[in-house]
């Protein structure tokens, strides 16, 4: 009996609302139109015009990496993707690992060195609070692993790991190779892969590049590189052996098919970024995130994380005692039409500041989602006390430049 054209066939237009959601929550994030244009077109992926894509999208990479000698590959996947092959190419079988974990992809990363049949030591850090050196130093000298794992921002309990520096610079003192998940950090914030000595680095397209997911970009050192050449054994997965995948991105060469919409969109991503410079960029997230989070506790209510640990990209707020998390989220999402996360656990939830999500309008309309959904809800707050404390905070760090 043939299958026959199932009944009830909806469209796109039938299922998406009305008016196009304000993406605020922790990724993925609006795209600037230029991006989005670019994620339209299909060109040949071996042919001449992609090779010079390609070598701009390398270029661009460093720039956002800070490397002058990285090896930069591209990922037909998200973030976690890069993590794997990040994993997959510098933990061998048998080899130990530390994992610091602050959270839900810390730990997803502890997790992939699993899978591939290391010794995991893992490092739990207390709730809020980022990695002290001092404790990883202990870690290491005690159990004395190969490669260590760490985020700089934990998308999941907003906590950012602020002594990363240092903590790469003690990896590297007892020749430890160190991988870091920078997904929801890069470009938002000051990262610089050669000066930390770090070996790989590893990004999403969705969140600070402000570019579609599904596409992702890693960076080896020449140290990690090295390593990854001299493998002799045989990896497990195909689709993400670096060595294969450099037949494509440095030799001109046939992997698989690659994303050649994907690729094209964050050659777009990284260009603007390039255009606006990392310390423009920098700024313009901080004095976001800074207003956000002003108008937040001026409406009366908490962060989750202190200032010292504090993540600025993924801003994390208590839910007050009585109201539930998920009728929140649904409630900003159908009456004001915008979309923050909700959390991993903690009784939280969270709203971005990355990329084209630091705009002052997007500013002004969530926090006014935001504040309006409670009151909605039941909970008391001031709500014009915080939109001033917003636009006040803005209006003291220059926001009209903007605008």
């Amino acid at each position: 009996m043939q299958i026959q054209v199932p009944d009830n066939l909806l469209s796109l237009d039938n299922i998406l609302p009305d008016e196009p959601l304000l993406m605020m929550g922790a990724g993925p994030v609006p795209i600037p139109a230029k991006v989005a244009a670019a994620n339209g077109i299909v060109i040949n992926h071996l042919g001449d015009t992609m090779a010079q894509i390609i070598e701009q999208v390398k270029l661009m990479s460093r720039y956002v990496f800070q490397t002058r000698e990285g090896h930069i590959l591209g990922v037909a996947g998200p973030g976690s993707a890069a993590m794997e092959m990040a994993v997959t190419n510098l933990v061998v079988p048998g080899s130990k690992v530390l994992s610091v974990c602050n959270g839900f992809f810390s730990s997803r990363l502890a997790e992939m060195a699993q899978r591939v049949e290391a010794e995991v030591v893992r490092l739990d850090i207390e709730e809020g609070l980022s990695a002290d050196p001092k404790l990883v130093e202990q870690y290491i000298v005690e159990h004395k692993p190969q490669v260590l794992t760490i985020v700089q921002g934990e998308t999941s309990s907003t906590v950012c790991n602020t002594q990363l520096a240092d903590i790469a610079a003690i990896a590297k003192q007892h020749d430890c190779l160190v991988i870091v998940d920078a997904v929801c950090t890069l470009s938002t914030m000051p990262f610089n892969m050669d000066e930390w000595g770090i070996d790989a680095v590893i990004t999403g397209g969705q969140k600070g590049l402000s570019c579609i997911p599904g596409v992702s970009l890693i960076g080896f050192s020449s140290k990690a590189w090295q390593f990854i050449q001299a493998r002799n054994d045989q990896l497990r997965h195909w689709c993400l052996d670096a060595k294969l995948a450099d037949q494509f991105w440095y030799k001109k060469s046939y992997h698989y098919t690659a994303p050649v919409s994907g690729i094209l969109a964050i050659h777009e991503a990284l260009r603007l970024v390039c255009t606006e410079t990392l310390d423009v960029r920098f700024a313009r997230h901080l004095r976001s995130s800074q207003a956000l989070q002003a108008g937040i506790q001026g409406m009366g209510l908490d962060l989750y994380v202190k200032p010292a640990s504090r993540l600025n990209s993924v801003v994390g707020i208590s839910v007050p005692n009585g109201i539930d998390g998920k009728q929140l989220l649904s409630t900003m999402s159908k009456r004001y039409k915008v979309e923050i996360s909700g959390s991993f656990g903690a009784n939280i939830v969270r709203i971005g500041q990355m990329g084209e999500q630091c705009r002052t309008h997007n500013l002004f309309r969530t926090l006014h989602a935001f504040g309006a959904s409670l009151n909605l809800l039941g909970q008391k707050l001031d709500l014009p006390a915080g939109m001033a404390a917003l636009e006040s905070t803005l209006d003291l760090n220059g926001y009209a430049d903007e605008i």
